[in-house]
């Protein structure tokens, strides 16, 4: 009998640690979460990052003709968020857009984030989330030498070309009130437009920010040392994607402090 009890007793006691461990596994496995985001899964469960670039853009999106790739800074800084979430930088899909198309396009979720030179602005900020800048810059121009132009004050009179939906034509507006000149405008669909326009002589000077008209300088033009308006460009992501937004700051951050991020500046030659 005596041994019957203690049997009994260890019994009671292995099966009650038993239930001790197993209440305890069981609390583990109900309180572990996943931490991605319903709409970074979203992505991953479509294999694809969606990402809205220039294709017409010298050194931050351009389409090379020849293996119709589009390559540039911006694409690069697309492939390290989808490094972020893939663990493969290769797994975009560029959508090409403009200065026009990006926020609809953001809108209506035929892409996940737009990389284009998008200005941040507090108006703009109220449609959608932008990173923290990747790059700054300041809206410039570019004239044919042959006008004879050498600073804002000469373009008085004259006809500015600008991209659809920029923040450009604003900025020179402002500049213009403030030196007490008269501008006019000309507004056009893309940056190839533009240059076509101010060698054909239909526009007297081509307008947007700096670093991206050095892609379309050669020997007949020039860029004024003219620079007003500062532009900070940051990955733009519907207001709905909080966790992607969280995510490309992230990206963002880490190339800055990891030196990436001057890197592939110094690689495309952005200035």
């Amino acid at each position: 009998m005596k041994i019957k009890k203690i049997t009994a007793l260890t019994a009671a006691l292995v099966l009650g640690t038993t239930l001790v461990f197993a209440g305890c596994s069981s609390d583990k496995k109900t309180t572990s979460t996943d931490t991605t985001s319903a709409d970074v899964q979203k992505i991953k469960d479509a294999g694809v990052l969606k990402v809205g670039v220039k294709v017409d853009v010298p050194k931050y999106g351009l389409k090379n003709t020849t293996t119709g790739v589009v390559e540039g800074l911006e694409v690069d800084i697309a492939k390290a968020v989808s490094k972020k979430i893939f663990g493969d930088e290769n797994k975009i899909e560029t959508t090409a857009v403009t200065a026009k198309t990006r926020g609809p396009l953001l809108d209506n979720g035929e892409i996940d984030a737009v990389i284009a030179t998008f200005t941040i602005t507090e108006e703009r900020k109220q449609s959608y989330n932008f990173s923290d800048p990747y790059f700054t810059d300041g809206v410039g121009l570019l004239v044919k030498k042959s006008l004879g132009v050498k600073e804002f004050k000469d373009l008085n009179g004259k006809t500015i070309g600008v991209a659809q939906s920029s923040t450009t034509k604003k900025a020179l507006e402002d500049q213009a009130t403030k030196e007490g000149i008269t501008l006019k405008f000309s507004e056009f669909g893309s940056y190839p437009e533009i240059s076509a326009a101010l060698d054909s002589g239909r526009i007297d000077c081509f307008s947007v920010d700096a670093s991206i008209l050095n892609g379309y300088i050669d020997d007949s033009k020039e860029i004024l040392a003219f620079r007003t308006n500062p532009q900070e460009y940051g990955i733009a992501t519907k207001k709905s994607n909080e966790g992607l937004a969280k995510l490309v700051n992230e990206v963002v951050a880490e190339m800055k402090s990891s030196g990436e991020l001057d890197k592939l500046i110094a690689k495309w030659e952005i200035k």
